[in-house]
């Protein structure tokens, strides 16, 4: 490729760069950076928990999002600038590291453009995520066990904070069922096209005979529910049971009744949470759950009746979404984006962007092919 070529291609990824900060607005990000520093800066900030860590959560989630737009405009530049050099003294070898830098670039842009589709009436919020075993046995508990670890692990690269509300353990190994948050802006959106039904592929490591073994789990995302919510639930619709928590764990694991349920009567909702040391923290993080829970019934719901149809909120776990093999061959495939990679390791250690932005991109396309149907 020519220096004309490169110039041409610098200019599309620097209107595509003005229009993702146009479209995230970058004045506001900034003005609301100043007014977090300045609530984070209270002295009385940490009388009220909850409140301190939703500021700093939001403080860090803003200054990454200015630092990564400010890094991209700065590269940006930076490869002009290098282009400019390799035009003056015509080297190929600085219009080689041009080319370099464009690759880059684009990725990271592009990465960066899948923000601006999150524009639906939630995907703001944290994230509320639900794993749950399914058919299998106990592989499909192992499974279930990974695919939590995989998440926490995503969230961990980004630097997101998170918090495991419960964890219920399987009798051999893996996990029943486990909940937690991502508290991050934009992580329901982000993660919301994580739902569905996920397979596992692989010889099972809990078969004597080494049998190739099928299971599966599901994984629901849920927006976190604010103030202005309004999901109020009556005390004569719950029924709340305490109970010892079950599993590996520290001190008050075993040896309290601080492991609470909460049956949602009206809908037969059950929520549970066992992670914290007290009773009165567990119902407080189950009565969260539940909230989310009652929220995303009421969206659907609203949704169904919009369209004209009847929807059943428990098919929220949705259709199955996502193949893991591990054999006989090497592949981790999204069935609805087509989306794959061969290195499943990778995937279970975290690497799951590629799939999200693809899980993003084609939401937003059918979306898109819904509102000009």
């Amino acid at each position: 490729m020519t220096a004309a070529d490169y110039a041409e291609q610098l200019k599309e990824l620097d209107a595509t760069l003005r229009n993702i900060e146009a479209v995230l607005d970058l004045d506001r990000l900034r003005e609301d950076k100043a007014r977090l520093e300045e609530a984070a800066s209270a002295p009385d900030l940490w009388d009220d928990q909850a409140k301190a860590q939703q500021v700093t959560s939001q403080l860090s989630y803003v200054n990454g999002e200015i630092d990564k737009l400010g890094s991209l405009r700065s590269r940006l530049d930076d490869a002009q600038v290098l282009l400019e050099l390799a035009e003056a003294e015509s080297d190929p070898g600085v219009l080689g590291e041009v080319e370099s830098e464009i690759t880059g670039l684009a990725k990271a842009i592009q990465e960066m453009e899948v923000r601006t589709l999150l524009s639906g009436e939630y995907d703001s919020r944290e994230a509320l995520v639900a794993i749950r075993a399914g058919a299998g046995g106990v592989d499909a508990a192992d499974f279930a066990e990974m695919l939590l670890r995989m998440y926490l692990r995503w969230a961990e690269r980004h630097g997101y904070p998170t918090e495991v509300y419960e964890t219920s353990y399987a009798e051999e190994a893996g996990l029943k069922s486990a909940t937690f948050t991502v508290k991050v802006p934009y992580a329901y959106g982000t993660l919301s096209v994580e739902s569905g039904t996920h397979r596992l592929v692989r010889i099972s490591p809990f078969d004597n005979q080494g049998r190739r073994q099928t299971s599966f789990a599901g994984v629901e995302v849920l927006p976190v529910v604010e103030q202005t919510d309004h999901i109020d639930i009556p005390e004569n619709e719950m029924r709340i049971d305490v109970y010892r928590s079950s599993g590996p764990g520290g001190q008050s694991v075993n040896t309290t009744d601080s492991a609470v349920r909460i049956t949602h009567i009206p809908t037969g909702i059950v929520v549970t949470c066992q992670n914290e040391k007290s009773q009165l923290q567990n119902k407080a993080s189950a009565l969260r759950v539940l909230q989310a829970r009652l929220l995303e019934r009421k969206r659907q719901e609203e949704q169904a009746k919009m369209a004209g149809l009847k929807t059943d909120a428990a098919g929220s776990w949705g259709d199955q979404m996502r193949s893991y093999v591990l054999h006989p061959y090497q592949m981790v495939k999204d069935l609805r984006t087509e989306q794959e990679t061969g290195n499943p390791s990778a995937v279970f250690d975290g690497e799951l962007d590629s799939f999200i932005e693809a899980g993003i991109r084609w939401r937003k396309q059918r979306e898109l092919a819904g509102d000009s149907a």
